[in-house]
């Protein structure tokens, strides 16, 4: 049969996946600061539902923005570099980041985006924005769906992401732009008009009465309504906001989309996460926010990249199959001049528990062990200390970071001692443990 005769029983199938997401609860396992944000590892139709019953937030989103898998049929993975002891780096590792294969082809892809959608318009405020982000794979598909979920007068535009890397073909026009969907709950949404340059013709002044003109070093020019096609750079290779992930989308586009959809203190979410822009995008422009992801490696350098920006934020795990760190770690008292209690907490072993959880293909399996017979600590890639553990929730004073430089963490740190310790640790595939060290 072919697809436009399936569609719309492609969205009955997905209604009913969506009336029937079954119930999972949620676990906050570290606390960053206030804890004010959500940070959530898992799949993210279970962690809507949860949001919807437990967190009582049926339309409480004001904007949400997705970046979902865009159909491509590919795997996307990411280079780790590592060295075996102290000796020169090896060649790269290849992480598996995501897969966007899809067994059952573009029918499974659609009736997942469709379910997923049906639970943020659930989510979203009456006068909420939804942001849909895809390429040229599954637009058209998303639009039809978008207007039977949305209804088609809550369309409000269809932006374009215009970008010089990738995309070329001498078969074709180069493909360098994405999709990005932009519909509302209601007629009465939420909106900032924002202005951008528009160059005269020439360079040169019009001088036209009651417009006013403005010149900088290319020439004259207006301040108008920002147009639906946005000329914004990808993040490149050594851009300072670049984590690594494989599909990491500009702050500057999510900022753009932030400052227009919602007002300083609004919530966002992303649930499909990735990277962290959105979550970091919003953190800097004075939103509250709410990332998913079901990429245990993915989440890993969000948070990283969100403690840097000073976030606060709860970490919680759902039902995901999220792999153990095996570490050790020791703890020293000192005296101190002060009455407070000084402890050395030092990290000496780190590795995965089961290395059938690790994404890597067998040639690079034999180099993580190697690795690990000859230094384990290469694979430290985050961990935290808690030095008043409550012995229910993980909040940590202090904080290492894998150094991109070094290829390895620190393996020890001090803090000031109230209670029992608890340190977590995570590897650079996003296995993770915590221990209490009393």
């Amino acid at each position: 049969m072919e697809l436009l005769e399936r569609l719309s029983s492609i969205l009955a199938e997905s209604r009913e996946e969506y009336s029937k997401v079954k119930k999972v609860s949620f676990k906050e396992q570290e606390r960053i600061g206030n804890g004010s944000n959500i940070l959530a590892v898992g799949d993210n139709l279970e962690f809507m539902r949860f949001l919807a019953d437990e967190r009582d937030m049926s339309e409480k989103i004001q904007f949400i923005y997705i970046d979902p898998p865009f159909f491509s049929k590919l795997n996307y993975g990411s280079d780790i570099k590592l060295k075996y002891g102290d000796k020169k780096t090896i060649p790269a590792i290849k992480q598996l980041s995501y897969s966007d294969s899809w067994k059952d082809g573009i029918e499974a892809y659609l009736r997942m985006l469709c379910s997923r959608l049906l639970m943020m318009k659930e989510l979203l405020t009456d006068d909420g924005l939804i942001c849909v982000h895809l390429d040229w794979h599954a637009s058209h598909y998303a639009r039809i769906f978008m207007d039977a979920i949305f209804g088609e007068k809550n369309f409000v535009n269809e932006i374009v992401w215009q970008y010089k890397s990738g995309g070329s073909s001498k078969k074709r026009f180069s493909r360098k732009h994405d999709t990005l969907l932009l519909y509302s709950k209601s007629k009465d949404y939420k909106f900032n008009t924002l202005k951008e340059k528009s160059y005269n013709r020439g360079y040169k002044p019009y001088r036209f009465k009651g417009v006013k003109e403005y010149r900088d070093e290319a020439g004259w020019y207006t301040m108008v309504n920002m147009k639906d096609v946005w000329q914004i750079d990808m993040v490149g290779r050594t851009s300072a906001e670049r984590t690594g992930y494989v599909t990491q989308k500009p702050e500057s586009l999510l900022t753009r989309l932030i400052m227009a959809c919602t007002d300083e203190g609004d919530l966002c979410a992303d649930f499909f996460g990735g990277s962290g822009t959105m979550a970091a995008a919003a953190q800097k422009a004075g939103r509250s926010w709410i990332y998913c992801d079901i990429g245990v490696s993915a989440a890993l350098n969000a948070q990283k990249r969100l403690i840097l920006n000073e976030s606060d934020f709860t970490i919680m795990f759902g039902d995901v199959d999220n792999g153990k760190c095996a570490f050790a770690a020791e703890v020293e008292e000192h005296v101190s001049s002060t009455s407070d209690n000084i402890v050395d907490v030092r990290i000496s072993d780190c590795r995965p528990e089961n290395l059938s959880s690790v994404p890597v293909g067998e040639a690079d399996m034999a180099k993580i062990k190697r690795i690990i017979k000859d230094n384990s600590l290469q694979l430290l890639d985050y961990w935290s200390v808690d030095c008043n553990y409550d012995g229910i929730l993980h909040t940590p004073q202090s904080f290492r970071m894998r150094d991109k430089a070094k290829a390895q963490c620190e393996e020890k740190m001090l803090c000031k001692k109230k209670g029992d310790i608890s340190v977590r640790v995570a590897d650079i595939f996003g296995n993770s443990a915590i221990k209490v060290l009393k």
